[in-house]
């Protein structure tokens, strides 16, 4: 996800932590001006639902415009390839690779750990 706050806040003429904190103080959200400036300076790793809300209402933006979704990229793992296939599967095999129990070598149970 891209995260589009200070974009969203110079739609307003908003430049500045300090003049974004007055922005949200008006609609009653009330952060500390450290974690206003935690939003401003980079992507959070999460952000309250209701947060969001009260952001885009002093914004008077919607959450598409703080929030963009970003295609995935191969390299962070973000998804299975088409030309991969399942450890274990035949050639021809296009679906998933169902897990099958190993048959007991001649023992029933398993024995427990020595103490």
């Amino acid at each position: 996800m891209k995260w589009n706050l200070r974009w969203a806040a110079a739609k307003r003429d908003i430049w500045r932590p300090s003049n974004l904190l007055a922005a949200f103080q008006q609609v009653g959200f009330n952060p500390s001006l450290s974690k206003v400036a935690a939003l401003w300076g980079g992507k959070p790793i999460s952000v309250r639902l209701d947060d969001l809300d009260k952001m885009c209402a002093a914004l008077n933006c919607t959450v598409a415009d703080l929030l963009e979704a970003e295609p995935l990229a191969a390299a962070d793992g973000g998804g299975r390839e088409a030309g991969k296939r399942a450890v274990g599967a035949e050639d021809g095999a296009d679906r998933p690779v169902r897990p099958v129990p190993r048959k007991g070598q001649g023992r029933s149970r398993r024995s427990l750990p020595p103490n």
